[in-house]
């Protein structure tokens, strides 16, 4: 005797609902670039009230000799961010070496640029040490010294211009190979050139603008809206 065997429920035969990826490491980097977007610039004001005190460096010093605590959060602030960075650095290589074929240097590049990135924001963010304790006794130090510690403050973390070439990267991989959305890709080549331009001028210091940009939007692309451009070969 044969038991008989029951018809499958055709509910049970349906495709399961696709599964949204969320990833984690791609937030770090809508944070890291809000953080030093924000943080960077809201530090810069250390220096506000020595403005017109810039031919004389006694006289720069002493006008800020008591705003420590902004050289202490600039110190803060490019912490968070190369933790952020370096997170977002590793998860975007991975992810870009997931889409692009064997051997391309994209995934490579896109990590190396804010990688580069990194090393400005850990030597802006180590004159801060030096800085603080020099400032917070100024009479005790040559402003004379003092005043290219203020120099490297106010560049060093600044220079971002290392996103365009992650920018960059991550344009051709999407373009040439679908490795990211067609809109992210055309983004991201927007972002490239305009980093590009704060290059050649001297303003390098701009690049923390459309770096910062970049880095909130593609966090955000990568972690909910963004896939890649399947339909390209």
């Amino acid at each position: 005797m044969h038991s008989a065997t029951m018809p499958a429920n055709p509910a049970d035969s349906r495709p399961p609902a696709p599964v949204r990826h969320w990833r984690a490491w791609a937030l770090t980097g809508t944070a890291g670039g809000l953080v030093g977007l924000v943080g960077l610039f809201a530090t810069a004001t250390l220096t506000a009230p020595a403005e017109e005190f810039r031919g004389d460096n006694a006289d720069y010093v002493a006008a800020i000799a008591e705003r420590t605590g902004y050289v202490w959060a600039h110190q803060v602030v490019t912490v968070v961010a190369i933790v952020c960075l370096a997170i977002f650095a590793a998860g975007l290589r991975r992810y870009l070496g997931a889409q692009e074929p064997a051997g391309s240097l994209v995934p490579t590049l896109a990590a190396t640029g804010v990688s580069l990135v990194l090393v400005g924001l850990l030597i802006g963010g180590g004159i801060s040490t030096e800085l603080f304790f020099s400032l917070g006794e100024a009479d005790q130090y040559d402003p004379d010294v003092i005043a290219p510690q203020l120099t490297i403050f106010a560049t060093m973390a600044w220079l971002w211009g290392g996103i365009g070439l992650t920018a960059g990267a991550v344009a051709i991989g999407g373009l040439r190979h679908g490795s990211v959305s067609r809109w992210f890709a055309v983004f991201s080549a927007v972002i490239a050139l305009l980093v590009a331009a704060t290059q050649l001028a001297p303003v390098q210091y701009i690049a923390l603008v459309p770096g910062g940009i970049w880095m909130i939007v593609a966090g955000l692309a990568l972690a909910y809206g963004q896939r890649p451009d399947t339909g390209r070969t």
